[in-house]
């Protein structure tokens, strides 16, 4: 499996991740994602099976050249990697949602939610500003509709901020009758934002309470943050080789 990156730099600005703090640059070419699979089978000798588009950069936001992507890598002619082992992760663009989910094209939609309610969202998500959580679902709702599929729905678990058991319950609240999956993620130490991850007490019980209200909830597992590559810590960096 890989994740790869859609853009350099981030427009989204989300307060907890490194990528949005370096700004963007540009939208990266179907040719420069299929690059990066390409390069990765090379280095590592084996042929990558699954891919997630949760790198840098917000998939959506470079909608035209990740469709043309999409439609490269599952092409048999092309990377031959079904629709069913890709998955799309994205912050909550909704229009874009909507249309995705018109092509009925069998991926995984992963949502960055991160919060129960429209407070905390636009005081980490600048996003919820133009999309709130209620529209946002809405959209989830229609694009497992659908397509039938399942969503995965991101939740960085920060400690004070969106961890509490009123949190659990209020997210539970929110995603009945969504055919859904709640990723839990120990948010990554990213410098200047302050934020701490929730202790192994705190995730407990949020998965628990989540569960008992009938939402399958994992935590997962944390990678590569020694090298600054786990989630949230991807940040464009100049020729210098310094953090931008």
């Amino acid at each position: 499996s890989m994740c790869i990156s859609t853009q350099v730099g981030c427009n989204m600005g989300c307060t907890f991740c490194a990528t949005g703090k370096s700004g963007f640059s540009r939208d990266l070419l179907p040719s420069e994602m299929i690059s990066e699979i390409q390069t990765a089978q090379k280095d590592i000798g084996e042929r990558i099976s699954n891919v997630v588009l949760m790198g840098m950069g917000e998939p959506l936001d470079n909608y035209k050249n990740v469709l043309r992507f999409l439609e490269l890598v599952s092409s048999e002619n092309g990377l031959n990697i079904g629709m069913r082992h890709i998955s799309l992760s994205t912050c909550g663009l909704v229009e874009k949602i909507y249309d995705l989910a018109d092509r009925k094209l069998q991926l995984t939609l992963s949502v960055s939610l991160h919060a129960p309610n429209d407070e905390i969202r636009s005081r980490t998500m600048p996003v919820n500003r133009k999309w709130n959580v209620e529209q946002l679902l809405k959209a989830c709702r229609y694009y497992s509709d659908v397509t039938g599929r399942r969503i995965s729905f991101e939740y960085a678990m920060i400690s004070g901020v969106n961890d509490s058991d009123a949190c659990a319950n209020e997210l539970a609240s929110r995603l009945r009758g969504i055919i859904a999956h709640v990723n839990l993620i120990p948010v990554n130490d990213v410098t200047g934002t302050g934020y701490r991850k929730s202790g192994e007490e705190r995730l407990r019980k949020f998965t628990a309470i989540l569960e008992k209200r009938g939402i399958t909830a994992t935590v997962r597992r944390t990678l590569g943050s020694d090298i600054e590559a786990s989630c949230g810590q991807l940040r464009r960096r100049n020729e210098q080789g310094g953090t931008v």
